[in-house]
C-alpha cells in the first residue's frame, strides 16, 4: 500500500511539474543556420458586430538571435483603415513585477496588406512583422507573466491587457497569453 501512495505522488508531481512541449511552425537546419519558430498564441481578440481584429504572437530563432513574431488581422465589411510600421515603431512588454521589455521593428517600413474576400464580402488586413529584443537579459520573461503589450504603430499607439486565458469566440480555442513566454521562450533557445 505504502509503495502504491508513493509511486501515485510521483505520477502527480510528475504530471503537475512537467513541462508543455514545443511546438513548432517551422524548424529548419540547412548550412546557412537554424530557423525555428513557435506556434502562434493569440494575445488579443475583438469581435465587434461583423468586424474581428486578432493580434497572434510567436517566437523566432534565427541562428539564435530571439525575435517575436507580430501578426495583426483585421476583418470588416466596412473599409479598413491601414496600419503601418515605421522605424520607430516598438512593442512594450510590462511583467507582473513591472518590468518593461522593449523590442524594436526589424524592417524600416511596412504596412498591412489588403485582400478583399469577395465571397464573405469582407476587408481583409494582415500585418506580419518581425521585432529584435534590445536586451540580452531574459531571465524575467522566463518566469514572469505578461500584464499589458503596448504597440507603437507609425501613427498611434494601442495597448492590450493581457488575460490569463483567452477562449477565442472565433477560432473556438483556448490560449493562455499572459504566459506568452513562460510557455515558449525555452522553444528558441
Amino acid at each position: 500500500m505504502k509503495t502504491k501512495l508513493i509511486a501515485f505522488l510521483l505520477l502527480v508531481q510528475t504530471i503537475v511539474f512537467a513541462q508543455k512541449p514545443c511546438e513548432y511552425v517551422t524548424e529548419v537546419t540547412d548550412s546557412l543556420g537554424t530557423l525555428k519558430e513557435t506556434k502562434a498564441c493569440l494575445a488579443y481578440e475583438r469581435v465587434f458586430g461583423n468586424t474581428t481584429q486578432f493580434i497572434f504572437l510567436s517566437l523566432i530563432s534565427d541562428n539564435n538571435t530571439p525575435m517575436l513574431n507580430l501578426q495583426v488581422i483585421q476583418k470588416s465589411p466596412d473599409f479598413i483603415v491601414p496600419k503601418c510600421l515605421d522605424k520607430n515603431s516598438r512593442v512594450y512588454f510590462q511583467l507582473s513585477n513591472g518590468k518593461i521589455y522593449t523590442l524594436m521593428a526589424s524592417a524600416e517600413s511596412q504596412c498591412d496588406n489588403l485582400i478583399y474576400n469577395s465571397k464573405e464580402k469582407l476587408y481583409n488586413r494582415l500585418l506580419n512583422a518581425n521585432f529584435l529584443f534590445l536586451k540580452n537579459d531574459f531571465e524575467d520573461l522566463k518566469k514572469l507573466t505578461i500584464s499589458m503589450m503596448r504597440i507603437k504603430f507609425a501613427t498611434e499607439t494601442m495597448d492590450y491587457v493581457l488575460p490569463k486565458e483567452l477562449i477565442s469566440e472565433k477560432l473556438k480555442i483556448t490560449y493562455s497569453p499572459e504566459n506568452f513566454f513562460i510557455d515558449n521562450f525555452k522553444c528558441i533557445e
